[in-house]
């Protein structure tokens, strides 16, 4: 069972500002690296990768996805999910058309980090559709707190595909399991949006990031998405804030390993390929 990654960050720091990471000691300083993925992750089963836009300084995020357009193909480099700022008219039309050129499979506004009204005005949801009208997934990042707003923008935009990054952010070391399970089940109705199996054991507490602690949640998320609307991605490098790139490869596999064959390529690459139109 091959895993596609859709959740590869990159940080080429010669090239791009990461600012948000000065304050995150794992990631504050060195490459994280086309090549240093590859190496990490060999001998796990990755077959290809998507990268995912890095939330870099927001004067670089149109030069970061021109400059990953030009390592696709290498190192099992797929495409790639950019950035894009719906909240602004200007220049949204010409970054969509030049987005086909840079090998882009979806796009993504980091929304967990911004007032919570941004996603809520038409003109947002507006330049929204106009990535859905191209086949494009957009995915939604948002905070646990924040999936009532996340149903609000889906149900705005229903004739697209969404993909909700990261199991919805759910509090897994505060234990707040019953409402953020209750907003997910409201999202799984909404047949256009998708959930990614990323990320979560960074919200674990320290050295809690067990199979057996994010049972309940994974278990979840399948159980009203279903195999066909979940993808998975590794989130590496924040993984580095959790179990790291090759345990959460091997814990994802242990957690879906009660499933069927199929359902578990699924979502280790069947979902992934249908969503962002991979060959």
């Amino acid at each position: 069972m091959d895993f596609i990654d859709t959740h590869q960050h990159l940080i080429y720091r010669r090239e791009i500002g990461y600012g948000w990471t000065d304050t995150t000691p794992e990631l504050a300083t060195g490459d994280f690296t086309l090549s240093d993925y590859r190496a990490l992750s060999a001998g796990r089963g990755i077959g290809g990768t998507v990268f995912m836009e890095t939330g870099v300084d927001d004067a670089d995020y149109q030069k970061e996805a021109r400059f990953v357009g030009g390592l696709v193909g290498q190192e099992g480099l797929l495409g790639q999910i950019a950035s894009c700022r719906p909240e602004q008219d200007a220049g949204f039309d010409a970054w969509l058309e030049e987005g086909a050129d840079l090998h882009v499979k979806g796009y993504r506004r980091i929304l967990h980090v911004m007032p919570d009204a941004l996603s809520q005005t038409e003109a947002f949801r507006q330049n929204l559709r106009k990535i859905g009208a191209k086949g494009v997934a957009f995915d939604m990042c948002f905070l646990a707190r924040q999936l009532d707003i996340a149903e609000q923008l889906a149900r705005a935009c229903d004739d697209q595909v969404l993909v909700l990054d990261h199991c919805g952010v759910p509090d897994i070391a505060g234990g707040e399991f019953e409402p953020w399970a209750k907003s997910i089940t409201r999202l799984s109705a909404l047949a256009h949006v998708r959930v990614k199996l990323s990320g979560i054991s960074a919200y674990c507490a320290p050295g809690a990031a067990t199979c057996e602690n994010l049972r309940p949640w994974v278990d979840h998320i399948i159980h009203t998405f279903g195999p066909s609307r979940v993808v998975w991605g590794s989130d590496w490098p924040v993984v580095n804030l959790g179990v790291g790139l090759p345990d959460w490869v091997d814990m994802t596999r242990r957690l879906i390993a009660g499933l069927t064959e199929a359902e578990q390529q699924q979502i280790a690459s069947g979902t992934a390929k249908a969503t962002y139109r991979l060959s």
